[in-house]
């Protein structure tokens, strides 16, 4: 569940941000402008990232002046650098490592080279150095090729075509890109973000960057198809004592690829040490569940309704896990995540009660099962059981319970009946993966 979400106010900007974790060191993630603090959380991935960031202390994530939850309002580098303040002296930071992402890069840059007392490290991942080249960059693309770019952007605004260049690796995932449209919607309007882009571009953080003196890492996969690498090779030459750190990998969103590994370099460089590696592994079943044709149902029953519904949906989902003593991990979009210890048979029998709970009240869900090993991460799991689950609700029709080779080798003699459904690949999983659906 995401953090409870505040405001710092800046004049009549009011800034949102959110505070997760309680530890020593203050982090403040400094985004791009897809930004909406709230919705970030429902992307499982994203929500892992930040957990193992707040794991390093007090994470901060705020939204940006004009985007996200924030209020809009001038949208020059030199009140941005108020809100950051703002942020910090809402949530009683007197200090922080501030961790930036792409655009981010320049308002973070800025910052600790002006407030160096403010600053306790600066973190640069897949940062943007200059959107617009000029002699110094004529690798970067020029003003009339940036334009031409966006205008083939913004006229797919809100359809998560833009996961294509933000995350190759994950771009068959039709719950990430449906994650990501709503993001795109949510932070700012195809005319907002127009604004936001043209004020971007009348930043150039260079003269800045030698007056930063604040402990510098610089990390860039150096197959991101976002972001050119030689961006955050110019930070790390112009900046001194930065530490530059290039990752194998073409994805840019930080939930994609091989996020221990960049999970790992921030922490070792903001603590002195690596814990990531020596997680706790569990033997559960998971369960997702996901609800059937809901965008059509919003526009059937109207926004009151369809919350209404919603509402009734959730609670019999949460009553009919308790009763076979599932734990909800993970709430995304109109689904959840369980898991069971012990029998997997008892998962099994939920995921059929759980179907007929809501058939009840009009309402279809879709439930995939696998028993395996769990990375427990907090109060969140993660690991390849996670996505088979996940991948095997997506197979399942709409009242359908699909199990895993593995859970339905583990159910036999517990007088429950299955269809073979064959064999079929996963997106992202290795090898073909037997998938049985329950009979009831």
């Amino acid at each position: 569940m995401a953090p409870r979400t505040r405001y710092a106010r800046n004049g009549d900007v009011n800034i949102a941000y959110q505070v997760h974790g309680d530890g020593p060191v203050d982090v403040v993630f400094v985004s791009a402008f897809i930004s909406h603090a709230d919705q970030v959380w429902e992307d499982p991935g994203l929500a892992r990232f930040f957990r193992r960031l707040a794991g390093l202390g007090r994470l901060i994530v705020l939204d940006r002046r004009g985007t996200g939850m924030s209020d809009d309002g001038p949208l020059d580098v030199e009140h941005e650098l108020e809100d950051v303040t703002a942020v910090l002296d809402d949530a009683g930071s007197e200090r922080a490592a501030l961790l930036s992402y792409t655009a981010g890069g320049p308002l973070a840059a800025l910052y600790a080279a002006r407030f160096p007392e403010r600053v306790s490290a600066l973190v640069l991942y897949g940062c943007m150095l200059r959107p617009v080249g000029d002699d110094e960059l004529p690798w970067v693309e020029t003003a009339e090729e940036r334009d031409r770019r966006f205008e083939g952007i913004l006229a797919r605004w809100g359809e998560g075509a833009f996961l294509d260049t933000l995350a190759p690796s994950c771009a068959g995932d039709p719950q990430l890109r449906s994650w990501l449209a709503r993001l795109e919607r949510l932070a700012a309007s195809p005319g907002r973000l127009r604004r936001l882009t043209a004020a971007a571009a009348e930043i150039d953080v260079r003269p800045a960057l030698p007056a930063i003196r604040v402990p510098t890492l610089v990390l860039h996969r150096t197959g991101d198809q976002l972001m050119d690498v030689r961006h955050s090779r110019e930070y790390a030459r112009r900046i001194p004592g930065a530490r530059l750190v290039e990752l194998p990998g073409v994805d840019s969103l930080p939930s994609a690829g091989d996020t221990d590994a960049l999970l790992g370099e921030i922490e070792e460089f903001l603590t002195g040490g690596r814990r990531g590696g020596e997680r706790e592994r569990a033997l559960l079943t998971v369960l997702f569940s996901d609800m059937v044709g809901s965008t059509a149902r919003v526009a059937e029953l109207g926004d009151k309704r369809w919350r209404d519904l919603l509402a009734v949906h959730d609670a019999e989902v949460r009553r009919t896990l308790r009763a076979f003593d599932g734990e909800v991990v993970q709430r995304i979009g109109d689904g959840f995540i369980a898991v069971f210890e012990g029998a997997p048979s008892r998962a099994v029998r939920c995921g059929a009660a759980l179907c007929e709970a809501v058939t009840a009240h009009g309402v279809q869900v879709r439930v995939g099962l696998h028993t395996g090993e769990c990375e427990i991460i907090d109060d969140d799991i993660g690991g390849m059981a996670v996505h088979i689950a996940a991948r095997i609700g997506a197979l399942a029709a709409p009242g359908e319970i699909l199990v895993s080779g593995t859970t339905y080798g583990t159910v036999v003699g517990a007088g429950l009946g299955f269809e073979d459904r064959g064999e079929h690949e996963l997106k992202g999983v290795p090898g073909r993966w037997p998938i049985f659906a329950l009979s009831r």
